[in-house]
């Protein structure tokens, strides 16, 4: 590919430029050429629709320059995503998809012979790629998946397994596959691989299609594997298959305020707009104290999520090794998928009743929201392990105060101080999983709080700043509070018994 022809994808214009062509291409495409609304309550998405977006050469902000894309600069990625996301959160995640769990992946281990022709039937061919981790009896519990491999005589690799779940079924041209080697016995080993699989090849045959609940735009379903991979196209770990794992789910929860801040501006700007314009009791809704306190709300995690960007922006480089980076990473991931869902949810209380249609932004962005907090780790699962992480410091530290070690954890040293009261108590370091969810949800919002006031200090607005902090604080005081609540409810098995009210009604 010579500069000539690089030029005319629009990979050499500086991002502004970049973005700002991007960003008319799907205000025509959404909302000249094509009502939004009725586009995104239908499953797929129109090829032309497609193909034009993919003409802009988005994707080539995850390709490094060498291979003639734009650098793989991690701010530039995060921008189009966010740009992505304000028109439209399942484009969004389609890029997120092709960029942070397949082309950094194969930027980072992939053989060079692979890259590069990877890389230029994405750029030329406008080729796309997904990931296929998940089984369907090993969910969350990745590191059990039953998909083996074994390397033949002449060095390629044969691949079995079952697969679901993953995005862009039936449509990625590449597949990142993982599966764990079979020994000599016919034993799955431990530690996991990753292969890149042309789907031209063949070998890979769709079972079924979901009916998603959401994120129409994108195709998920389940996928018998039976495929051969040449050796070159296995990606090379610089230590472990499961460091290199982490490395790679960890880098992408680290991206998710990408796609997160421009669906959160979305969200603001809608509800402010209908705030505005609506009146209710003679008195525009935007005046009353309720709507207000949920515009706040709104505007505040739009802030915080672009705290976010800062932060990922600043220290995740695409060479940077992120596996052991797993509060930051843990901590964006749950905290602003979170704040997704519940913008969302607020629009469609300040909408009302026609926000309540699949073909309206606001019931749309509900049902599209909801799977973030559940795909690449279970919000309540990685609340957990964020606990446990920070537990793990604190015990190898020998301090047992919770304030104390905050304090001078570089991630809440800050935010810490504003709950000096509240966190000055000693903590056990074994606690019941409920409490470890709920610990975990006030120190994600601590990181996410440091990474606010760390926003502030660049000239960020500083009134939307000052706001935001006092909605994290009292989150967080709201966590604490649960966390030092010792009632805790049981299941009642067997609750049939004496539960139908309707016998204990006197005649």
């Amino acid at each position: 590919m010579n500069l000539d022809i690089a030029q005319s994808l629009n990979i050499k214009k500086d991002i502004l430029s970049f973005l700002n062509d991007y960003k008319e291409k799907l205000s025509q495409l959404f909302t000249q050429r094509n009502d939004e609304d009725e586009m995104l309550a239908t499953r797929g998405i129109p090829p032309y629709v497609l193909r034009e977006v993919l003409e802009c050469n988005p994707l080539s902000t995850f390709i490094p320059s060498e291979y003639k894309g734009r650098g793989a600069v991690t701010s530039e990625a995060l921008s189009m995503l966010e740009t992505t996301s304000y028109q439209s959160l399942p484009l969004s995640l389609m890029m997120g998809i092709n960029g942070a769990l397949f082309l950094q992946p194969v930027a980072n281990y992939g053989q060079d012979e692979m890259k590069s022709t990877v890389f230029k039937r994405f750029l030329a061919k406008k080729n796309m790629g997904g990931l296929m981790i998940t089984e369907p009896d090993f969910g969350s519990d990745a590191l059990r998946m039953q998909t083996g491999f074994k390397q033949d005589e002449s060095g390629d690799y044969h691949i079995n397994g079952l697969k679901h779940w993953a995005g862009l079924t039936g449509w990625a041209d590449y597949w990142l596959i993982t599966a764990r080697g079979i020994d000599k016995n016919g034993e799955l080993g431990r530690d996991i691989g990753f292969f890149v699989h042309d789907s031209s090849n063949g070998g890979i045959e769709v079972q079924e299609y979901y009916k998603n609940l959401g994120l129409y735009m994108l195709p998920y379903g389940k996928n018998e594997v039976n495929i051969t991979v040449p050796e070159t196209y296995r990606l090379e770990p610089k230590t472990t298959g499961v460091t290199m794992m982490l490395d790679i789910l960890h880098r992408s929860r680290l991206q998710f305020p990408g796609m997160s801040t421009g669906h959160l501006k979305r969200m603001l700007d809608e509800a402010i707009d209908h705030c505005k314009e609506r009146v209710v009791g003679g008195s525009s809704l935007f005046n009353y104290d309720q709507v207000k306190e949920r515009l706040a709300r709104l505007q505040s995690y739009f802030t915080v999520s672009s705290a976010m960007s800062y932060f990922t922006s600043t220290n995740v480089p695409l060479e940077k090794n992120t596996s052991r980076m797993d509060v930051e990473a843990n901590s964006i991931k749950s905290v602003v998928t979170d704040y997704m869902h519940e913008a969302s949810q607020s629009l469609l209380q300040l909408v009302g009743a026609k926000g309540y249609r699949l073909d309206h932004i606001a019931g749309r962005a509900m049902v599209d929201s909801r799977p973030f907090q559940i795909f690449e780790g279970s919000n309540d699962i990685l609340y957990q392990q964020i606990s446990e992480s920070v537990l793990k410091l604190m015990r190898k530290s020998k301090e047992s105060n919770l304030y104390k070690f905050l304090k001078e954890y570089s991630l809440t040293e800050n935010a810490a101080d504003y709950f000096k009261d509240t966190l000055n108590f000693e903590i056990a370091y074994k606690l019941p999983q409920r409490k470890l969810v709920e610990l975990g949800r006030a120190i994600g919002r601590l990181v996410s709080m440091e990474m606010t006031i760390k926003l502030g200090e660049t000239g960020f607005n500083s009134e939307m700043i000052s706001s935001s902090l006092k909605v994290i604080r009292a989150e967080i005081q709201s966590s604490l509070s649960s966390l030092t609540y010792n009632e805790n409810p049981a299941v009642i098995d067997g609750y049939g018994d004496d539960s139908a009210w309707l016998k204990f009604v006197k005649a």
